[in-house]
């Protein structure tokens, strides 16, 4: 049986154990702040070509930043640089080892070393993923080749990648959509718009490209094309022959609610997909012009 001593001793000691390690959660860590980018691609010429590892002190200090690999091996000293308290301090690393070459794409971690004390902090909760491999465009199609342009219309631009990555839309070599981080298979939708303007009726390119979360982005050779007919008004048939009087119908396609509609010297203004008039009763040729907004389509009227 335990003496009443020994008793006492287990008793002081687990008090003291615990009174320590109350102590110790109640020492704040001389780190805070820490920002270190997710992913980069020194190979991207872009904004994402170096890693960041972003330091904040409580208490001044000098601070080296390695970048370890996974197997937790030195793989390049980053920087050695005096960090005053509370200021934030950033380091970057471009992807070369300590000897001078590129560093294989894989999952890195930055190692924070303070002078004082020489205490060190491996950060493997902020893991760095170097990746140059460029997203491809497997396939890129359009959901319509017809685009009839109004409020919240648009055609969707559907894509295959390689790897998940943004769709990255360009018309005229000017880029004029940006999506979402999406899988490797999504669409985007263009409204017909071109900086924030409705482009003029015709026929448009589109070029598919994608662009990962490291920067790499698909070559303009590499990126697929899609072509859409932009359209305001259209009338179907577009050639009639009526007889002198008689009423014809033209079916009008539009987004717009209302249009106005010009023939021979009459005019008016109507709703609805199906136009319904009476030909001229003096036999000729006429020209039916339908509009809304400035954007007409025209229909010969032949009266014989």
């Amino acid at each position: 049986m335990l003496t009443t001593v020994t008793l006492l001793g287990l008793l002081v000691a687990t008090a003291a154990a615990f009174a320590i390690t109350e102590h110790l959660k109640l020492i704040r860590s001389p780190v805070r702040g820490v920002v270190v980018s997710k992913f980069f691609s020194p190979t991207c010429a872009c904004g994402q070509s170096k890693a960041s590892v972003r330091v904040k002190l409580r208490r001044p200090d000098r601070v080296t930043v390695t970048i370890v690999d996974s197997g937790h091996h030195t793989v390049a000293t980053v920087a050695s640089a005096p960090v005053p308290p509370g200021q934030a301090v950033t380091f970057r690393w471009g992807g070369h080892t300590d000897a001078g070459t590129r560093a294989p794409d894989g999952i890195y971690y930055p190692e924070i070393t303070l002078a004082k004390g020489n205490h060190s902090y491996l950060l493997l909760a902020n893991r760095i993923v170097l990746d140059t491999k460029v997203p491809q465009v497997l396939s890129a199609s359009a959901g319509s080749d017809v685009l009839f342009v109004g409020r919240g219309r648009g055609v969707p631009i559907r894509y295959t990648f390689s790897e998940p990555a943004n769709a990255v839309v360009y018309l005229g070599g000017r880029q004029i959509i940006r999506g979402r981080p999406t899988r490797t298979h999504a669409s985007v939708k263009w409204s017909g718009r071109l900086h924030g303007r409705p482009v003029p009726a015709g026929t448009y390119v589109l070029s598919v490209g994608a662009r990962d979360a490291a920067g790499n982005e698909t070559p303009s050779a590499g990126r697929k094309d899609v072509t859409v007919v932009v359209r305001y008004v259209d009338l179907a048939p577009h050639v009639l022959t009526v007889s002198p009087g008689a009423r014809f119908e033209v079916h009008v396609e539009m987004r717009a609610p209302h249009y106005n509609w010009r023939l021979g010297q009459r005019h008016g203004e109507r709703r609805g997909r199906l136009l319904r008039l009476h030909a001229p009763t003096t036999p000729g040729t006429y020209r039916l012009v339908v509009g809304e907004h400035g954007h007409t389509a025209t229909a010969v009227v032949r009266v014989r």
